[in-house]
């Protein structure tokens, strides 16, 4: 059986769900009925490590936000997916785009509608909050919850596990 590490060492895409994943789940309206969302500064960072050692990000979230939208541009995130109901059908087109396979994939997830996306990657990872049945197919459970720096850490735990953390933080060593 592969370790983390073997694991890690193979990932080229890192694909994230949005609510209660890189954010707390919570979905909030205004008096104008406008959706917000809150995005942990740190996850934000911890994406644009991944840049730096040339490991690409993608979006697949069955919603659809302008928020989400916005954030993303900010993030330089490879690919976003939106209202998207059947996540396979996206994980297939990205394995053809950049020419990878399964286990070259780490996807993070929350809820039930991640679960067959999961259970197809090389390192599927889930947060606390997620129901037993994606812990049990989960290869890392974050300890800190969406919206609240799970993201980065996950991005750290990759970092470390390749030894390219050094790498990815030189620009702010200086």
């Amino acid at each position: 059986m592969e370790s983390l590490k073997e694991k890690a060492i193979k990932i080229k895409l890192f694909i994230m769900d949005v609510d209660g994943v890189l954010t707390d789940g919570k979905i909030v309206y205004s008096s104008l009925g406008e959706e917000t969302k809150a995005f942990h500064v740190h996850d934000g960072l911890g994406l644009k490590l991944l840049k730096n050692v040339y490991i690409k990000t993608a979006i697949i979230t069955s919603r659809e936000s302008n928020i989400v939208e916005r954030r993303s541009r900010e993030l330089n995130i490879d690919y976003v997916f939106q209202g998207i109901k059947d996540k396979l059908t996206i994980l297939d087109e990205l394995k053809k785009t950049e020419n990878i396979k399964n286990e070259n994939i780490l996807y993070i997830g929350d809820d039930l509608v991640d679960l067959p996306t999961l259970k197809r990657v090389g390192f599927p990872v889930c947060v606390p909050s997620s129901p037993d049945i994606l812990k049990k197919t989960c290869i890392y459970i974050t300890k800190k919850e969406g919206g609240n720096g799970a993201v980065r850490e996950v991005v750290e735990l990759i970092l470390n596990l390749r030894q390219e953390y050094e790498d990815a933080i030189k620009e702010f060593l200086k």
